[in-house]
């Protein structure tokens, strides 16, 4: 520090003088001094003594913690009577003295007994569970001999195998307890993911089917591989909580809409959100079912059951590496296959009856027209594929397929700048409508294997989306469908009567029975109930862009949605083959339900 000298210090340089200190006497400095020139050792007071006792104990304190200490060590003070004896006398004396109290008795130093007791028979969970095929790293040997009551704990019973069970050790307790959290939450993806690094049977999970990267193995799988299976549907829905449960209702019943105002009623969602936007979502045509796929590459399959105690729960899901989804359909009638593609030049076919999943590679001599096979449809009669093709060179074309061995069958093409904006099977599935971007459209008919009608949406700007319903009241020559719906890029949706439409009766510039102009962004969604009562159209370019129409008036509901219905940007929507369901998907990968009642 500054301002300090080395004159403060002690040295030879500055030694003590009596001449700066003249205050202090010869006889004062000698005994100030006195202790450092003796080696003597002063005597102690009581005080200090008392202290010295009290943290370090004495000699005769010393002796009798030894002897304690080697009464422990021979077992005979290891019981919970003497611990207690010795807890009662600890109390009484620090209540009346706690000078007095011996250092031993302060503190008890619990090792454990040197014999290892014999502990009673418990149940033998190694037989049941599942061995993990890492092994563990390190296992504790105290696990073996901590026992756990699994009677004493109300929250701890439903750990129990039987209801009269009640010790376990802890090794048990542990895998347990595992069991437990294992059933309340799915394996997450990047654990599968990583288990199916190390094991090349990793995909044959019950919960969660693993397909390989399908960029990398294209050249190396072939379509009738027997490497890819799943779970088949008869043993997944044999699972407990699969099947309905009481006051489910998949047919809805016969109900008449009314129009301008719905009751419609929200559930309980379906699953937990999605790591990605939903952009494909169906009802199964028989079963409660219900599956979903997006971007995040996975298939989910859930169970249709909005009660409680477990509304609807997932019953397994598939993940395929590297191939976001795009489009996820049942078969149709049957719904005994899934049919899966996304922006790839193959897609896949999950048979649900044997669990075998095959991938189809292209088409044989139209790989220039068919570089993707994202955007596909089912015709409702089970026989026919349609997939959009990817060149727009002189309008574009659709390819059909043998829905059975995926062959090639016939194309239609639509001359329409642009290509084709989409298209929809009639209603008996002989037959489709396919729309340009243009707004021309023409009738195929599967049967006759041609174009049998040509027509143009009026005020056509940049047509996004087509759809079809109202079976069984429009035109037999047409598939029977008596509603023809037009989407466009503005928002406005045409609603076409084809009841008066026939083969070789098409108008070529019809007139809509109703221009809805509700949504204000591209129409991307329309769907009609299965029982011709109701359409809906939605917009997910914007939130909460959907409208509920009633058929026949062409009226749209003004009760629903409200302002706080939580819609989302809408990616996805189907109706129930009851009519009675409506699923809804949005960007946040979250699946809403409404039960629409009358």
């Amino acid at each position: 520090m500054s301002g300090v000298t080395n004159d403060t210090e002690w040295s030879e340089a500055a030694p003590f003088t009596q001449q700066e200190h003249p205050d202090l006497m010869d006889d004062d400095l000698s005994g100030a001094f006195s202790g450092f020139e003796s080696d003597h050792e002063q005597d102690k007071d009581s005080i200090e003594l008392e202290l010295e006792k009290a943290v370090f104990g004495d000699k005769v304190g010393f002796h009798e913690r030894l002897e304690n200490h080697r009464t422990v060590e021979d077992g005979l003070i290891g019981s919970a009577a003497h611990r207690a004896t010795v807890g009662k006398n600890v109390i009484g004396e620090t209540q009346d003295n706690l000078r007095d109290i011996a250092d031993a008795d302060l503190f008890i130093l619990d090792s454990g007994p040197s014999v290892k007791l014999p502990l009673p028979a418990l149940p033998d969970d190694d037989a049941n569970s599942d061995t993990d095929e890492s092994g563990a790293v390190w296992h504790d040997s105290d696990d073996d001999r901590i026992v756990v009551s699994l009677q004493a704990n109300p929250r701890l019973r439903k750990l129990r195998a039987y209801e009269d069970e009640d010790l376990v050790n802890g090794r048990q307790y542990t895998k347990r307890l595992r069991r437990q959290f294992e059933q309340l939450n799915p394996v997450p993806l990047w654990v599968v993911q990583s288990r199916a690094k190390k094991s090349p049977n990793a995909n044959r999970s019950q919960n969660t089917q693993v397909l390989p990267d399908s960029d990398s193995s294209e050249g190396e799988m072939p379509v009738d591989s027997d490497e890819l299976s799943a779970p088949p549907l008869a043993r997944i829905l044999q699972q407990p909580g699969a099947l309905l449960s009481p006051g489910t209702d998949i047919s809805g019943g016969k109900r008449k809409l009314r129009p301008e105002v719905i009751d419609i009623q929200r559930t309980k969602d379906i699953g937990v959100a999605q790591p990605s936007a939903i952009t494909s979502l169906e009802f199964h045509p028989s079963h409660p079912l219900i599956i979903s796929s997006g971007p995040a590459s996975t298939i989910s399959m859930h169970h249709v059951s909005p009660h409680p105690p477990n509304p609807n729960p997932l019953l397994t899901s598939l993940h395929i590496r590297s191939t976001p989804l795009s489009t996820t359909v049942f078969q149709p009638l049957t719904g005994s296959r899934i049919l899966f593609a996304g922006r790839r030049r193959y897609f896949h076919s999950w048979d649900l009856s044997t669990g075998r999943i095959d991938k189809i590679s292209g088409l044989y001599g139209r790989q220039s027209e068919q570089k993707t096979m994202e955007r596909f449809k089912m015709s409702p009669c089970g026989r026919w594929m349609g997939l959009v093709g990817s060149r727009r060179s002189g309008g574009g074309l659709i390819n059909v397929l043998d829905a059975r061995t995926f062959q090639w069958i016939a194309e239609v093409r639509v001359e329409s700048n642009g290509g084709v904006a989409d298209f929809d099977w009639w209603g008996d599935g002989e037959g489709m409508t396919v729309i340009g971007k243009g707004g021309e459209a023409v009738e195929w008919d599967g049967r006759q294997r041609r174009i049998v009608g040509r027509w143009v949406d009026e005020g056509a700007i940049g047509t996004t989306v087509i759809a079809m319903g109202g079976r069984g009241s429009g035109a037999k020559d047409l598939g029977g469908d008596r509603w023809v719906a037009v989407g466009s890029s503005s928002g406005v949706v045409n609603v076409y009567d084809r009841k008066t439409w026939g083969s070789g009766k098409v108008p070529p510039r019809p007139q809509p029975r109703r221009a809805l102009d509700q949504l204000t962004t591209a129409t991307s969604h329309l769907a009609f109930s299965p029982d011709g009562q109701l359409m809906v159209m939605a917009s997910r370019l914007k939130r909460d862009a959907l409208r509920l129409v009633h058929l026949p008036s062409c009226t749209v509901y003004r009760n629903w949605p409200t302002s706080s219905t939580p819609l989302g940007k809408i990616t996805a929507l189907a109706i129930s083959p009851g009519s009675n369901l409506l699923a809804v998907a949005n960007e946040q990968g979250k699946i809403r339900l409404w039960e629409i009642r009358a």
